[in-house]
């Protein structure tokens, strides 16, 4: 059974200014029929980004992520398997026919690749583009737990490329999932931060060439400025973390402060 990570989803704030910020800084493309008044969606040509705009009682944070799979009946049948609830979604979803989660409550969607669903940056068109998105860190209860449960039930792969110490990746050949063990006595100089998506990571075709675009763009438009990251003490200790486990370079955050690890 083939897998593929096919999206990403965030719950923002500022869904619009999130969508300009990702669109000025990574190339990404705006969906023609994104439905604007209701969210946003843009993409890299492979995975597919949606913005949503953040209702009361939602925080606003990385929210999820989506798996395409070459046959939803069996992917289905194999997480129940593992002991694990699917829940139909509405078809108007461009993206997602059936939300699940993993053995730790990570939530992330379903859908199969020939799905009359997929549609518009969802839907793999492989245009070219220099920066694309290449991997999300997760940090979660069990780590190893969680790591056998995406290679056995969808069949990601163990990668064969760089991952923080520590961790799992699993990857359908292009995005990978930096799985970690979530450790409460990580955020002893911090504030904390419970598990979940901890940040999402781009590659880039040159990290000179993007810090000096970050540069001109944030001088261009403050509004679309990337957030502050390591501030103070405890900023400080939050990005200590972060550089240690992740495996870019290069580290920011878009104006809501979703954490943005970059490689080269």
């Amino acid at each position: 059974m083939a897998s593929k990570i096919n999206h990403v989803a965030i719950m923002s704030g500022n869904y619009a200014l999130e969508s300009k910020f990702y669109e000025s800084y990574f190339g990404m493309k705006n969906s023609p029929n994104a439905r604007s008044n209701r969210a946003v969606s843009i993409g890299d040509g492979y995975v597919g980004m949606n913005i949503n705009p953040r209702r009361a009682g939602r925080p606003a944070r990385f929210d999820h992520f989506g798996i395409q799979v070459d046959n939803l009946e069996d992917a289905i049948e194999r997480v129940k398997e593992a002991g694990v609830k699917v829940l139909k979604r509405p078809d108007t979803r461009p993206f997602a026919a059936y939300s699940t989660h993993d053995t730790d409550g990570n939530v992330f969607d379903l859908t199969e690749a020939s799905g009359k669903n997929i549609k518009d940056v969802y839907a793999h068109n492989d245009w070219e583009q220099d920066r694309t998105i290449s991997h999300l860190g997760l940090r979660t209860m069990n780590a190893e737990k969680v790591a056998q449960f995406y290679t056995e039930v969808l069949d990601l792969k163990l990668t064969n490329g760089p991952v923080p110490e520590g961790a799992f990746g699993v990857t359908d050949g292009r995005m990978t999932l930096m799985i970690m063990q979530w450790d409460l006595d990580d955020y002893a100089d911090s504030g904390i931060t419970g598990p979940g998506i901890d940040y999402i990571g781009f590659k880039v075709e040159s990290i000179e060439a993007f810090a000096k675009d970050a540069e001109e763009i944030a001088a261009n438009n403050p509004l679309i400025a990337p957030s502050p990251v390591g501030s103070g003490p405890e900023g400080a200790a939050r990005l200590a973390m972060f550089k240690r486990t992740s495996i870019g370079s290069y580290h920011l955050a878009d104006p809501d402060g979703i954490l943005i690890d970059v490689i080269e």
